[in-house]
Formats: structure tokens, C-alpha cells, sequence
């Protein structure tokens, strides 16, 4: 198989994923609930892949890493944090259901700062204009349909401008596209440990502000026990509840495969990736590409759609060919309307630290085939 849904999770992860995540059903009991060695070995292991990633995300405190089971649960704690029924809350127009879907369900008055796909400058006017009142603001880093990096710098720089805090949504560039949470000054930044940090299924991270981050969960947390109230302090007041060990210690893995081969390289490898299989296709005329003029505007996640073929027909055939990819609208129904795919979807190819210049070659080759 081919495996080309890296976007939808990293089905092929470092070997020393796999390892961890068995050494640690094994030897690990809970952190902070003992003080015998599996149960310290658990808190170091947690310790540790906070560490790492406070690192990686250039966060000032490890504390501030919060470990969530997913982006969306990180996004919850999040949206619920800062905003409450009627608040103005301005997004982007490439956002995944899990910000739209909990804006909604919170009642809030959502304002889309829609801009054309790729088009970077136009998104920063569309967000200065809508701005102003607004209570909070989302913003995707990379669309999960496109692959389009949007300038989430510029827009953070306009929240802070108005003193407006701002969630990032990390999910489609986490391990590949750079995120300094501290430069940005962004109040959250959610993401998976699934996708782009090689993590096993069940795993997320919020980073946050000490002043900002609200429970949405309660329970033990193994500190502070008698009293009726969640810990006042970082991550307690957002950990409620068994950790998920094993999927840290895996988490932790990935982290420290991508430090050691470094987030740039994983995206200039992705890009290189993506434009040798759009190469392969662009000259068709039967292939509607949706491609960034400036490569710098794309990660590694490429959308298309072929002529006279539906989308999820198109995936069907070529999982018959061997080769994994997503269509449909990808659980962002916003970024379609946005980008005027709606209708009919699209079929999207996204790519990993593991795929090859053959894969590529192979998949170009059966989309083809699929036209003929």
C-alpha cells in the first residue's frame, strides 16, 4: 500500500514509536498517583515529552504543555475558555469542524474572515477587517484540505494589536511548519500527537496561558485532593483524570525523532513530494490541481479533482491500485465553501517523513490510469 492520508494520521511512524508505546504498557503505571518505580518512571516519562515539546514549540514553561486525547479536545478547553453564548469570534475560512462545530455548539457569533486559497496578504485584510469588537479569533496554521500555510504570524500580530486573544489550530503543521508559541503570543495552540508528531492515536497537546486556560473536564488529578476545586496551577487544572502513558511515551518518541531530524527538513522533503507528483499530473488536462503558485504557501497536502470522476469514486479506484487517500470534504466544510469545492469535495493527497520519490511516482501514475 501506498499510504498518502498522512493528513488524517501517520500510519507509518518511526520504529521507536512502537517500541515506547510497548515498553510503557509494560513498566508504567499513572504519574503523580505513587511514589513506587513504575509510577515515577510514568512522571518522568510525562516530564520529559512535556520538556521536549516546550522545546520544540519554543513555550516558556513546561507546565504550560497540556496533554489532551486529541486537537479537538484541546480546542474545546480552548473555545470554552474564552468564549461564551453571543461572542463575537472572528475565524478564518479554512477551519476543521472541530472549531466550527464547537463555536457553534458554545452559541457564539462567528465572523469568517474568508480571503481567496493562497492568497496570504488577502487573508490578513480580510481578518483586520473583521477584527475590531471581536471577543476572541481562531486561526488554522495549515488547511487540512489545501495544505495552505496560512500567515498566522500577521494575524497574531493583529490580535495582540487589540488585545484580542487568539487560538491557533496546530493541526496540519505540527513537525513540519515552525510554531513559537512565545513570539506569537497567541493564547492557545491546539494539535494532535497523531499527524505530524508521529504519535500513536488517542494523543494531543494544548499549549496555553496561564491566565486563559479553563477546565473542561474535572476530576483527580493527584494533587491538591482535598479540595472541591480543580489545582489552580498548570497542567493540573486541565489533566483530569488516568493519563494516557503509553501514547506519551510514543509521543515522546516521535518528538525526539523529529529533533533529531528537524521540522524543516520534514517539510522540504513533503514539498518535494508534493511537486513531483503535481509535475507528473499538471500537464493533464482532465486534473484540476489546486497548487500554490509560491511553494512557500504549501505544506505538504495537495488537493485535486479529476474530470467526469466523483471524488469518492476517484478514492475508491485508486485504493484499488494501492494507494491510500482521503476524499470528500474532509471534515472542513468551511474550507471548501471558502475555496468554491463545495459540491463535489475533493480528493486529497497528503504526504509523510516515509514516503518516497516512487510512491509518488506510482500514485501519479495511478491517477492516471483511474482518467484512462
Amino acid at each position: 500500500m501506498i499510504y498518502l492520508d498522512c493528513a488524517a494520521t501517520s500510519l507509518q511512524k518511526p520504529a521507536a514509536v512502537r517500541y515506547a508505546v510497548a515498553e510503557a504498557l509494560q513498566s508504567m503505571s499513572s504519574p503523580g498517583r505513587g511514589g513506587y518505580a513504575s509510577a515515577m518512571l510514568a512522571a518522568d516519562t510525562v516530564l520529559d515529552c512535556r520538556i521536549a515539546l516546550a522545546d520544540m514549540f519554543c513555550v516558556r514553561r513546561p507546565e504550560q504543555v497540556v496533554f489532551t486525547s486529541s486537537a479537538t479536545h484541546g480546542l474545546n478547553i480552548a473555545i470554552h475558555s474564552l468564549v461564551g453564548p453571543g461572542d463575537r469570534v472572528v475565524v478564518s475560512g479554512y477551519e476543521h469542524n472541530a472549531v466550527w462545530r464547537t463555536l457553534h455548539g458554545v452559541g457564539a457569533d462567528i465572523k469568517v474572515a474568508a480571503s481567496p486559497l493562497f492568497q496570504p496578504l488577502a487573508a490578513v485584510e480580510a481578518f483586520r477587517r473583521l477584527l475590531p469588537g471581536a471577543k476572541a479569533a481562531v486561526c488554522t496554521q495549515v488547511s487540512n484540505v489545501f495544505g495552505y500555510i496560512l500567515p498566522v504570524k500577521e494575524i497574531a500580530a493583529l490580535c495582540r494589536a487589540q488585545g484580542i486573544p487568539l487560538i491557533v489550530d496546530a493541526s496540519q503543521g505540527a513537525g513540519s511548519v515552525g510554531l513559537d508559541f512565545e513570539a506569537l503570543g497567541c493564547a492557545f495552540a491546539a494539535m494532535p500527537g497523531h499527524k505530524g508528531l508521529l504519535g500513536p492515536q488517542g494523543t494531543g497537546v494544548l499549549l496555553c496561558r496561564e491566565e486563559d486556560a479553563r477546565p473542561l473536564f474535572y476530576g483527580g488529578t493527584g494533587s491538591m485532593s482535598r479540595q472541591a476545586a480543580m489545582p489552580a496551577f498548570l497542567p493540573d487544572r486541565l489533566e483530569a483524570g488516568t493519563h494516557n502513558v503509553p501514547g506519551v511515551a510514543g509521543l515522546l518518541a516521535g518528538v525526539r525523532w523529529l529533533h533529531r531530524t528537524t521540522c524543516p527538513a520534514v517539510l522540504a522533503h513533503e514539498r518535494k513530494l508534493l511537486a513531483d507528483f503535481a509535475d507528473r499530473l499538471a500537464g493533464d488536462g482532465r486534473v484540476r490541481l489546486f497548487r500554490a503558485a509560491d511553494p512557500s504557501d504549501q505544506a505538504g497536502v495537495l488537493s485535486l479533482q479529476l474530470e467526469g470522476l466523483d471524488c469518492e469514486e476517484a478514492a475508491f479506484r485508486l485504493s484499488e491500485r494501492g494507494v491510500a487517500v482521503r476524499a470528500g470534504l474532509h471534515c472542513a466544510p468551511l474550507a471548501h465553501d471558502t475555496a468554491g469545492t463545495l459540491e463535489q469535495g475533493t480528493v486529497r493527497f497528503s504526504f509523510s517523513p516515509f514516503n518516497t520519490d516512487r510512491e509518488t511516482a506510482l500514485a501519479a501514475a495511478a491517477v492516471l490510469d483511474i482518467l484512462d
